[in-house]
Parts: C-alpha cells; structure tokens; sequence
C-alpha cells in the first residue's frame, strides 16, 4: 500500500489559525490523569461512603467498565477515527481527529486525547450508562470505564515514548507499530490487542518476524 508522511521526530504541525483552538489541540500526557483521576476517586467515594454498594459487587462493577472500554476502545479507533469522508471538509476533520497522529506519531503533545473532546465524550457515556445501569450502579462501572480510558492514554504515550523493558509491554509496542509503520488498516486495539485477535483484525504471523519497528 503507498506509504503517507510520516515523522519520526517529536515534531508537530499547526492545524488552527486560531492560537487558542491551536493551543487547545497541544496536551501533555499527564492531563488526563490530573483531569480524571478526580472523577474517578469522587465515582468510587459515592458508591462506597454514600450509597454503601458492597464490595465485591462494586469490584464486578469495575472490572466490567474496564472490560466495555477496551470494545469501547477498539471500537472508536476502528471504526471512527479511521472512518475518512469523501468529503474535504470530512477529511479535514478525519486528520485533527486521528490522521495527524499517523502524520506524526512521536508528537508529544498530541497522543492524549485533550480535555475538550475526552470530557463532552465522558458526559455522553455517563449518561448512557446511567440509563442502562442507574444511578447507583453506573458509578463503580463508570469508575472502572475511566480507570481503562486513562490506561489507555497512558500506555499510548508510553508506546511513542518510553523504552520498553518487559515482554508483555514489548508486545503491546510492537502491536501498536505495526498499526502505524506496516498497516494502518490492522491493530486498532492500543492498550491491548484482544478485540483484534477476536474480530480478525491483528497482523499475519508471518509480519512479526521482519518488523522494521521505526516508532522506536
């Protein structure tokens, strides 16, 4: 497949006209942890302290909020921010969206997701939860989907920019290069590669063995 620009520096290129849109799009890794972990404790507070959930359904809770953000996760990456309009105006969306971070995926201030866009798209999961589990039980399970979500963006800053030691981070690494320097049109899951490896969509074995991993 033709290969697109790719950036191997931690560079970036300027998307708004507007310096505070412009400023907006620029994010260190650590605000999402300052933003949400906040969220989280309050989350857990509530359902511990004032609706007294008991313990080992709330463990249930989370550990099934952390399990729908990894579909969440691969969901979205699949199928929206890899989804690309025919339009000009949809592909220029696509690109602030996503297509920048295939452009330049060593760019340190745009591999979380800013708070702009994570706290608009947490209300609306919030929201959909709570109807579906009500307002007392949606709180461990949405603690648990946010716990996954800061997972997410942590290990995806982490796969640019750390060195990795561990097979186990080794193979999500190398999971996650593959996406980016073989097929963009494989690996969507970043913090782990399960839903891939259920829905067919991670790499040939025959791949593994010839990775020329330049995200490194």
């Amino acid at each position: 497949m033709p290969k697109n620009y790719i950036s191997n520096k931690d560079e970036t290129i300027r998307m708004f006209e507007n310096d505070f849109m412009e400023a907006l799009s620029h994010v260190h890794w650590t605000i999402p942890l300052w933003v949400f972990i906040p969220i989280i404790s309050f989350l857990l507070y509530r359902g511990f302290y004032v609706f007294k959930l008991p313990v080992l359904i709330s463990i249930y809770l989370i550990i099934a909020g952390l399990i729908i953000w990894t579909f969440t996760e691969y969901t979205l990456h699949r199928y929206v921010f890899h989804y690309v309009p025919k339009s000009q105006f949809g592909k220029r969306i696509h690109f602030i969206i996503h297509g920048v971070h295939h452009d330049y995926p060593k760019d340190s201030k745009r591999l979380v997701m800013p708070p702009t866009v994570s706290l608009p798209l947490a209300t609306i999961f919030y929201l959909l939860f709570n109807t579906l589990f009500g307002n007392t039980y949606v709180l461990p399970f949405f603690a648990g989907f946010l716990i996954g979500y800061l997972f997410y963006d942590t290990t995806h800053y982490a796969i640019h920019h750390f060195n990795m030691r561990s097979k186990l981070w080794l193979a999500i690494k190398n999971h996650h290069a593959k996406h980016h320097y073989q097929n963009p049109s494989l690996g969507y899951g970043v913090s782990q590669p399960t839903w891939d490896y259920i829905f067919g969509t991670t790499f040939p074995v025959k791949e593994d063995n010839n990775l020329n991993e330049t995200g490194e």
